[in-house]
C-alpha cells in the first residue's frame, strides 16, 4: 500500500513538472500556457511553434508515422528556440530532461520561416 501512494505521488510529479514547462514553453512562443493542458490541442499548437502545418496532430495517429511526425515537431521546436539537433533528439527521447531545460534556460523563441507554397497563385 505504501509503494501504491509513492507510486501516485511520483507520477503526479513528473505531470506537474511537464506540464509546467510544455506551459513555459507556449508561453515563451507567445501562445496560451493553458493549451499545454489540453490534449490533440496541446499538439496542434506544438506544431504551430515548429512552424509545421496544424493539422499535422492527425498523422501522430498513425502508427510508425509518428514516430517520424514527433521527430520532426521537435527538430524544428529545438530549431525555433535556437537549439542544436542533439537538443531535439533528447526533447524526442527524453521529455521529462529537455523540455525543463528548454523553458526555463535563457532560449528565446524565433519564430521559424514558413516554408514555400509548392504551387504559387499566378503561374
Amino acid at each position: 500500500m505504501g509503494f501504491l501512494i509513492f507510486q501516485v505521488f511520483f507520477s503526479l510529479a513528473i505531470l506537474g513538472v511537464t506540464l509546467a514547462a510544455l506551459w513555459r514553453v507556449f508561453e515563451k512562443a507567445g501562445q496560451p500556457g493553458w493549451a499545454a493542458i489540453i490534449p490533440i490541442y496541446n499538439f496542434y499548437i506544438l506544431c504551430k511553434i515548429a512552424g509545421k502545418p496544424g493539422w499535422w496532430w492527425i498523422l501522430v495517429l498513425i502508427p510508425v508515422v509518428n514516430f517520424v511526425i514527433l521527430l520532426l515537431v521537435k527538430l524544428d521546436l529545438a530549431s525555433a528556440f535556437g537549439k542544436s539537433a542533439g537538443f531535439a533528439i533528447g526533447l524526442w527521447l527524453l521529455p521529462l530532461i529537455f523540455y525543463p531545460l528548454l523553458a526555463f534556460s535563457d532560449a528565446q523563441y524565433r519564430k521559424p520561416a514558413l516554408a514555400a507554397p509548392i504551387i504559387q497563385p499566378g503561374r
